[in-house]
C-alpha cells in the first residue's frame, strides 16, 4: 500500500541520511514542487531501514503465532511463543515477511521512477494492535505501514503504475514460490504458504476502493485491472488444484 501525499519532507536530512544503491534506468525532469529529478538510483535512509526492519521482524513474528494457532486451535502457551516458534518463525520470515518487503518496495522504486520522495514508515500503532490482536484471538490483521510518496511527475497513469507495482510483485512472488510445492517438510510449507500468502495479498490490495491500490488502478486502466485480478485468480485456481493432487502425507514441521 502506497500513500501519496501532499507537501515536501525535510530533504535536506533525507540527503544527509541517503543511501543510493545503483540500478540502470535513468530519470526524467520534473518542473513541479518540490523540483525532483527521477532518479537513476534507489534513495532510501536510516530511517527507512530501521522501520523495515521492524515491521519484518513484527509481521513475521505475528504470522508465526497464527501458525501455532492453526496447529493446536487455542492460544499459545509462553513456552511455545519461546521453543515452539523456530521453524514458524523460519516459514514467516521467508513467506509474508519477504513478500511484505517487496510489495512495499516495489512501490517506492516505482514512485522514485516517477521522481517522487518514497519511504516507507512504520505505525507503531497498528504492529502493537497487529501482536495483540493474533495471540489473543488469532486474528492477523497485518497494516505495518506504507510508503509515503511526496512530490513528483505523478498523474492518474502514474499513479496507476505505482499503486499496480506492489500486487504484481506478490504475483510474481506467488508463481516463484511454486516450485518449492514438490518439495517435502518445511520447503513444502515456505512454498504453500509463499503461494497463498502472495496471492491473498494482490487480491486483497486490489479492492477497488477505499485506500487500497485496487481504487487507483481502476481510476487509470480498467482493462489493466481486470486482466490482473483474472491472472491472480487463475493462479488461485492452479494452486488449489496443485494442493488436491500433490499435498504430502506428513505432518507439518512444526
Amino acid at each position: 500500500m502506497d500513500k501519496l501525499q501532499k507537501g515536501k519532507p525535510d530533504f535536506a536530512r533525507y540527503q544527509k541520511e541517503a543511501v543510493h544503491t545503483r540500478t540502470p534506468h535513468t530519470g526524467t525532469a520534473y518542473t513541479g514542487a518540490p523540483h525532483v529529478r527521477s532518479m537513476p538510483s534507489i534513495r532510501t535512509s536510516s530511517t527507512e531501514i530501521i522501520h523495515i526492519i521492524i515491521s519484518w521482524l513484527a509481521i513475521s513474528y505475528a504470522f508465526a503465532i497464527l501458525l501455532l494457532w492453526s496447529k493446536s486451535g487455542i492460544r499459545p502457551s509462553s513456552e511455545e511463543l519461546f521453543s515452539g516458534i523456530f521453524n514458524p518463525l523460519v516459514i514467516s520470515l521467508f513467506t509474508v515477511g519477504t513478500s511484505f518487503i517487496i510489495h512495499e518496495m516495489s512501490h517506492k522504486i516505482v514512485a522514485q521512477r516517477f521522481g517522487s520522495w518514497a519511504e516507507f514508515r512504520m505505525s507503531p500503532v497498528m504492529l502493537f494492535l497487529m501482536l495483540i490482536l493474533v495471540y489473543q484471538l488469532g486474528i492477523l490483521f497485518a497494516a505495518p505501514g506504507a510508503v509515503v510518496i511526496y512530490g513528483g511527475n505523478v498523474g492518474r497513469r502514474e499513479n496507476g503504475r505505482i499503486s499496480l507495482a506492489g500486487p504484481l510483485s506478490n504475483l510474481i512472488l506467488g508463481m516463484a514460490f511454486f516450485p518449492l510445492l514438490s518439495e517435502q517438510g518445511i520447503l513444502y510449507e515456505i512454498g504453500k504458504y509463499g503461494v497463498i500468502i502472495n496471492i491473498t495479498l494482490a487480491l486483497f490490495n486490489m479492492i477497488p476502493f477505499g485506500i487500497f491500490d485496487g481504487r487507483k488502478v481502476w481510476d487509470w486502466n480498467k482493462l489493466v485491472y481486470i486482466g490482473f485480478v483474472a491472472a491472480a485468480l487463475l493462479l488461485l485456481y492452479f494452486f488449489l488444484v496443485n494442493m488436491q493432487l500433490m499435498a504430502p502425507v506428513e505432518n507439518t514441521p512444526f
